[in-house]
């Protein structure tokens, strides 16, 4: 299972990796869309989630190994709302950006 994700998160990095170094705008926002679903996918990984927990402390005696860390979804929850806000930033920049120089390569220029 490990080996699985750690592939799949290797896969996903490398991929968006690739395309950052792409000419066009819009192969750059899916590779930086790639490289930032990788990272979430491993800050998910690394919390170890374990099921059958329960979510929330309950009075009483509190055994930290019995509930579920909640702070690495919360992370990944916030990282994803704010990969989409800029996802979506980006994309705009891209229509302006296209429609002033009429091209869509990340400098402006076609290659000659």
């Amino acid at each position: 299972m490990e080996l699985t994700l750690a592939l799949g998160i290797g896969f996903l990095v490398g991929s968006g990796i690739w395309l950052l170094q792409r000419p066009r705008t819009y192969q750059v926002i899916v590779g930086l869309s790639l490289i930032s679903y990788g990272v979430n996918l491993f800050i998910f990984s690394m919390s170890r989630p374990r099921s059958n927990m329960a979510p929330v402390v309950t009075s009483g005696t509190v055994d930290p190994a019995a509930y579920a860390d909640p702070l690495p979804q919360s992370l990944v929850l916030t990282a994803i709302v704010i990969g989409f806000a800029t996802t979506a930033l980006f994309l705009v920049v891209l229509l302006v950006s296209r429609g002033l120089t009429g091209s869509d390569h990340v400098d402006g220029r076609e290659p000659n």
